[in-house]
Order: C-alpha cells, then structure tokens, then sequence
C-alpha cells in the first residue's frame, strides 16, 4: 500500500496595530481542503494574533500570540486555553521554541521584554533584559513600542539567541535567554537600517546571522559584532521592504526572503508589489520565484512544514496566501475568507505543521 501523502495544516492570523486595530481572527486549512475554518473561538475578542508556533513534535498543540498574552491548543485550534503569563493584557509578538527541547518556549512582547516557559506553557519567568539600550537612532514612533518581532536560537549553540525589535535593532543573549543585550552599537546614516523585522541562524554557518530590515537583508559573520549589506539583484529597484526571513529545516543552506518594493517604508499598496525569493547557497546567489502572479501587496510571513520541507507557504500582507508542495517550482493561492483585506484587517503571522 502506498504511503499516505503528508497533510499540513496551515494557520493564518489576522492582526493590525494602533490606531488601525481591528476585528483580527485567525484561520486554518489543511492541504486539499477547498475553504478556511475560522478557529478564532476562545481566542480574546476581536484577537490580534501577530505569533503563531506549532508544536515540532506534536503538531496538533499550537500557541497563538494575541494582544492578551499567549493561548494554546491542543487539538489545533478546537479550544484554546489562556496560559499563565506574567503580564496579561500586553501584547505578544514572537514565539520560538528551544531546538532541543519544545517545552521551552520564548514569548516576546511589546514594549521589549522577553519571557521563557519550562513546561510548556504552564508557567513563565521574564528574562533580564535591563542591559539593553538601543542606539540614538533609533525612534520611539508611536505607537511602536520596541517589539519583539522575532526570536531565533542557534540549533548549533542554543546559549546564543538573538532578537529582531521593531524599530530598535538586535538583541543578543550568550546564556540561552537568561540575559539580553542590544548588539546593533555604532554609527547609522538611516534609521531604517535598524527596523528590524526577521532573525534566523543556520546551522550551515555558525556564528552567522541574517537579518531583514526595512531597507533590506543583512549578515554577520562573528554572531553581531559587524554587518554587511546582503545585495539580492533580482530585488527591486529603489530598495525592499524585507519582512520575513526562514531557513529550510532539511537544507540549511537554503533559504526563503518575503520582501517587497517600498524600502523607503511607502504605505501598503499597489505600489508595494511583494515577491518570494529563495538561495540555495546561503546568501551568495538568490532567484526570484514565480508564485503565479505578482502579490499588489507586501509578502508579509513564510511558513515551512518541518515534517514535510516541500510543503512552504508565503502570505502577502492583503492577501492571498500561496502554497507549494515541490518546494517552491510550483505554486497554488487561496484567499483568506475575510470581507476586506485593509490596514486594520490584514495577514500578520503564519505557521504549519
């Protein structure tokens, strides 16, 4: 008997932020499934779910980050439980889990703080990030905060763990999230550079981390100290709006980039035509891929299934979000069932599993 095909389930949460907040909610869908199931009850109301993380060994229990702490699921969005945070009623904005053990679990918050569960949820303790002092540069944009947009853990060394804050740089821990400094220190020509949005570390280089920023893609090779512009010629021209950056869990020299044009920070739009790009070699050489169509809006989250690699996903901020079963040759696109896509109402986080 044939093996029976891997099915993946996708989850797409709804958000927006400040003035533009709005009904929120977050769906799913699994593969070959024609509609989205809304799973948003039990979530707080009107959820602004801006993380999503799937459970690496039990893909049924998910955690949804919304502007009331964090939820989990054990049976992949039916019912949701609150969990016991330290600081309900603030938003969370990443969640990571430890490479080497999935009952810990990092939570990051607006304004910056950081918070780490042993147990899967059950019970947290905020990190010390009192060290941390982002350089003059940087703005206090109202309503931004300093948000913790994403974490990311050196499979090589989990004690080192870096953070992308929103408007604020890179932080960085030796000591697996016990402590947190800002690494990004010295001279900048443009704010942008430091409205950071991705983090991601490969175990195919360690020691080097890649960043996305609002005026593109960034690496190190000495875990932070310096930085050199990652330039992508397929990119577009007048700069990119990078959002998103994930490595392949079964090729770690491969990686896939959602950006887009406006890396000035223009308003979403149609001006803002979004693309999915791909290296295969780490950083050195990069193709745009051929979703189908041109996305009139940001490319906003990539997903990959760690149980099935081929399975990757990229959701553009407006919608739609776009499937691919071979690895990114070949792509697929379903529209998320909302009435209107708009500034208050748009794709913000995606995971599977």
């Amino acid at each position: 008997m044939a093996a029976e095909k891997h099915r993946t389930n996708l989850y797409v949460g709804l958000a927006a932020e400040g003035e533009y907040t709005g009904p929120g909610g977050l769906f799913r869908r699994a593969d070959g499934e024609e509609g989205w199931t809304d799973i948003s009850k039990g979530l707080p109301e009107t959820p602004q779910v801006r993380a999503l993380a799937v459970h690496p060994e039990t893909p049924n229990v998910v955690y949804a980050g919304t502007q009331d702490g964090v939820y989990r699921s054990d049976d992949r969005g039916g019912h949701w439980e609150a969990l016991g945070m330290d600081k309900p009623g603030v938003g969370v904005w990443s969640l990571a889990f430890h490479p080497k053990d999935p009952n810990i679990v990092f939570a990051g918050y607006e304004p910056c703080e950081i918070h780490r569960t042993l147990d899967g949820g059950s019970s947290w303790k905020k990190m010390d990030t009192s060290e941390v002092r982002f350089p003059h540069i940087t703005t206090y944009m109202p309503p931004t905060e300093k948000r913790v947009l994403e974490i990311a853990i050196d499979p090589s060394d989990p004690l080192d763990m870096y953070a992308a804050i929103e408007v604020g740089g890179l932080l960085g821990s030796r000591d697996g999230g016990e402590s947190w400094k800002c690494l990004t220190d010295g001279p900048y020509v443009w704010n942008n550079s430091l409205d950071l949005h991705g983090v991601q570390v490969s175990t195919a280089a360690p020691g080097t981390v890649f960043i996305v920023a609002q005026i593109g893609m960034f690496v190190s090779r000495d875990r932070g100290d310096r930085w050199e512009h990652v330039q992508i010629p397929e990119q577009f021209k007048g700069g990119s709006y990078c959002r998103d950056i994930m490595v392949s869990p079964d090729d770690p020299r491969t990686m896939y980039l959602a950006a887009s044009a406006g890396g000035g920070g223009a308003p979403a739009g149609t001006k803002d035509a979004g693309g999915l790009f791909r290296t295969r070699d780490l950083w050195e050489t990069w193709e745009q891929l051929d979703l189908g169509e041109v996305p009139d809006s940001r490319t906003f989250e990539v997903s990959i299934d760690r149980a099935a690699p081929s399975h990757v996903y990229c959701g553009a901020l407006m919608g739609p979000v776009y499937s691919s079963y071979d690895g990114g040759e070949s792509w697929t696109n379903s529209q998320v069932p909302v009435e209107k896509m708009s500034r208050n109402h748009h794709i913000y986080a995606m995971a599977c599993g």
